[in-house]
């Protein structure tokens, strides 16, 4: 950030009276500008026994398989975004099971979180983001063209909760070094 989107003068980064981390603040108007972590809302959506997978067609993981999911927009729930999300990679209309996994992503600033669904009718398609989508069975599930590790870690767990029959929520997170990923 280099200028303030209130007054538009130079920002400069410090840490505000009363704060404990480095924010831009304006040198004119004093405006402190916050910036939080994103939200990802996604389903695990199920259709007799199989899981639904979205091929991306967007970077970043561009032709690898992921749970529908995407950034949550101002003005809805984390519920509506990982329907809204379904419905748009997918084109899948989904009930909401129930929150499933909260994985906190620290060094991209990101929390992701999967809802268990179920397909209301079983029919889905390609979304603008989807090169394919596809109905896995639970031996079939492409491992190794799994998009990114909250996708992975959230099959995995599913798959895990599924053998038991018994489904909790599960609340994690994945660290990565930013200078050992360099």
């Amino acid at each position: 950030m280099k200028y303030c989107s209130t007054c538009g003068h130079p920002v400069e980064q410090r840490i505000p009276q009363g704060d404990n981390r480095h924010r831009y603040v304006c040198v004119s108007c004093e405006t402190i500008h916050y910036q939080n972590p994103r939200i990802v809302a996604g389903t695990v959506p199920v259709w007799e026994g199989r899981i639904l997978l979205c091929r991306r067609a967007i970077e970043p993981r561009y032709g690898y398989w992921t749970l529908p999911a995407g950034f949550m927009e101002n003005a809805e729930t984390t519920i509506e975004a990982a329907a809204r999300e379904t419905r748009e990679e997918a084109l899948a209309e989904v009930n909401i099971d129930g929150l499933y996994t909260i994985i906190d992503v620290p060094h991209i600033n990101q929390v992701h979180m999967f809802y268990r669904a179920t397909l209301i009718d079983g029919t889905y398609g390609a979304g603008e983001e989807s090169l394919e989508t596809q109905l896995f069975d639970l031996d079939d599930i492409p491992w190794d063209e799994i998009s990114f590790p909250t996708v992975r870690k959230t099959l995995e767990l599913y798959l895990e909760d599924l053998k038991q029959e018994s489904f909790q929520v599960h609340v994690s997170d994945i660290r990565y070094s930013i200078k050992a990923r360099k």
